[in-house]
């Protein structure tokens, strides 16, 4: 296992495309600044919405994570890092012309109980919701210290050239086909990618990831905003949005938002929003440990 090697700028570059194209990931460390990154953490932890509409996931050793996640990026300091020119920018760069809002997610690991991610794709979900091609990606930002200690995220580099894997109920959650993540994990590199706040890491939908659990006393807070091109817009309605024109904001609209929360009237998801077949057994996992 090797640790990664980041781009160190704020936006993407044509170094940072081509490395994204080759390698499925991008890191840019300062994405966002210490104080950008603490102001979207202190919210968070105050925004009683977030935490009452968080969704427990259970892993096969008595861990927990998490999320709570929303498709539109509201009026408040989350929607504005999702809409900010940086971020969008390079995605538009990435996915190859205009993109929207997918959808945004926060992951909460908390200290010594934070459960892990089992090897997966997005897309092997995000292809069941209609998205014909593999034209989308995320931007994962944190929002603490991410660590191997406390369950940071970790990437197979190069393995979205496999193309998309079938995915399948495994405890609580979908997961890749074991067997070709097993192969995978024998040809591509693991890259431990240890972050610090405000860091981000751009990846491709079919790039294969997986996170250990949080079994130390420090918590791992990330922010996670999804996006889809314009040109990819899905076939079937889903849970997620259909094209939706997104309007960016200038970089400093972060700070200049200061501890904004969600609104009453967001929407957030809910373990019964996605009515596909290949989620149903996760679905009764994680309602059992969120009632």
């Amino acid at each position: 296992m090797t640790k990664m090697e980041p781009v160190r700028s704020r936006v993407l570059d044509d170094a940072a495309v081509e490395a994204f194209e080759r390698d499925g990931y991008v890191v840019v460390r300062g994405l966002f600044d210490e104080e950008e990154a603490g102001l979207v953490l202190a919210t968070a932890k105050e925004d009683r919405r977030l935490a009452a509409h968080a969704m427990g996931w259970p892993d096969d050793d008595g861990g927990l994570s998490k999320i709570t996640l929303w498709n539109e990026p509201g009026d408040d300091i989350y929607g504005m890092v999702a809409r900010s020119e940086r971020v969008v920018g390079s995605m538009s760069r990435l996915l190859g012309g205009e993109v929207y809002h997918y959808h945004s997610k926060l992951m909460l690991k908390e200290p010594e109980v934070g459960g892990a991610w089992l090897w997966h794709q997005d897309y092997g979900y995000w292809y069941q919701n209609g998205c014909l091609y593999p034209l989308l990606a995320s931007v994962f930002i944190a929002l603490d210290p991410a660590t191997g200690e406390n369950g940071c995220l970790q990437v197979l580099k190069g393995s979205h050239r496999i193309g998309r894997i079938e995915h399948q109920v495994i405890g609580g959650q979908l997961g890749a086909d074991p067997e070709r993540v097993a192969v995978a994990r024998e040809r591509h590199e693991r890259v431990t990618m240890e972050m610090r706040p405000g860091d981000g890491a751009f990846f491709h939908c079919n790039l294969l990831h997986c996170s250990g659990q949080n079994r130390s006393a420090d918590p791992r807070w990330t922010l996670i905003c999804c996006y889809n091109a314009r040109v990819n817009d899905p076939f079937k309605p889903s849970q997620h949005p259909a094209y939706t024109p997104l309007e960016t904001v200038p970089d400093d609209t972060v700070l200049a938002y200061g501890h904004r929360a969600s609104s009453p009237d967001q929407v957030f998801m809910t373990v019964d929003d996605d009515v596909s077949e290949e989620r149903a057994s996760a679905r009764t996992a994680a309602r059992t440990v969120a009632d």
